[in-house]
């Protein structure tokens, strides 16, 4: 099974926002909509959106929105 994971950090590595899902397509209009809201500023100061894939629901970030 592959897991998309979505996350916005800040500039000093806190994850500030994640949400998870099973579905590739759905992932990549989350992770689109993340670095649209990212403003220019917030990207100057260091700011990112990611989107990488785990293989088990264990290795998503606690606090993540879950969506099966």
């Amino acid at each position: 099974m592959i897991i998309w994971v979505n996350e916005q950090i800040d500039p000093s590595g806190i994850l500030y926002a994640c949400i998870a899902c099973i579905d590739e397509t759905q992932a990549q209009e989350c992770h689109e909509s993340f670095e649209k809201n990212l403003s220019a500023e917030q990207k100057e100061q260091g700011w990112v959106a990611t989107l990488r894939t785990v293989s088990a629901w264990d290795d998503v970030p606690v606090n993540a929105l879950k969506l099966n």
